[in-house]
């Protein structure tokens, strides 16, 4: 039974890669979590020269670079508590896992492997990625809730509430662009064909970019 549980743990995941976030990815029709490696949260910030930036966006774009369209080959490590698969994944020979930490754009997850933490090491020395400036451990950002929610800014709200508040009909009439308030308060729009877009549920659907923002929404940041 070890024998086999070890043969399974060990199963080989081929097929087209397609990036959820910055450490998780469609390998095929199978959701991976990549193995030993903790990326920013997609709407996480961090700080950089005194400025906020989108760290998980960026993370997330980094690893849509590497895997997305691409043959994705993974090695399963297990189960996560998702029962998301966790994978080494390569691409062309390329270690997935340990370009995303060496970059800067993940960190290594110490609690479950210290596979790559040298490889963090010389990504902190070098300020590579996020180690350019400071940010929040992913895994304490996801425990916390992220920092405080953004002071609002739209004052006219209700006046604007108007536009898209029957987003249903909205949908149906190809109106497309994707409203959505994510957990630190920050109103965002996608479009079609952008990251996330698919996995992303409306609260409001708008016509157009103007409208969108017109009821307070940013377009997300795509990097």
């Amino acid at each position: 039974m070890l024998a086999s549980q070890a043969a399974q743990a060990q199963q080989a995941i081929w097929g087209l890669g397609r990036a959820k976030d910055g450490d998780s990815l469609m390998v095929g029709e199978t959701e991976v979590r990549l193995f030993g490696v903790d990326a920013p949260e997609f709407d996480q910030t961090c700080t950089r020269a005194g400025q906020s930036w989108a760290c998980g966006a960026v993370a997330a774009d980094q690893l849509m670079q590497l895997v997305t369209g691409k043959d994705v080959q993974c090695t399963s490590m297990g189960k996560d508590e998702h029962q998301r698969v966790l994978g080494r994944c390569t691409v062309n020979g390329v270690d997935v896992n340990q370009t995303m930490v060496a970059r800067g754009y993940a960190v290594a997850y110490r609690r479950y492997s210290s596979d790559y933490a040298a490889t963090e090491d010389s990504a902190k020395t070098a300020k590579l990625g996020v180690w350019a400036g400071t940010f929040e451990q992913p895994e304490k950002f996801r425990h916390t809730g992220g920092v405080a929610a953004e002071a609002p800014r739209r004052t006219s709200r209700a006046k604007t509430k108007s536009l898209s508040s029957d987003w249903e009909g909205r949908a149906q009439a190809n109106c497309s662009i994707k409203g959505n308030r994510n957990r630190k308060g920050q109103w965002i729009y996608h479009l079609p064909g952008m990251p996330y877009y698919d996995q992303t549920r409306p609260e409001e659907i708008f016509c157009s970019e103007a409208e969108a923002q017109a009821a307070g929404y940013r377009r997300a940041f795509v990097r």
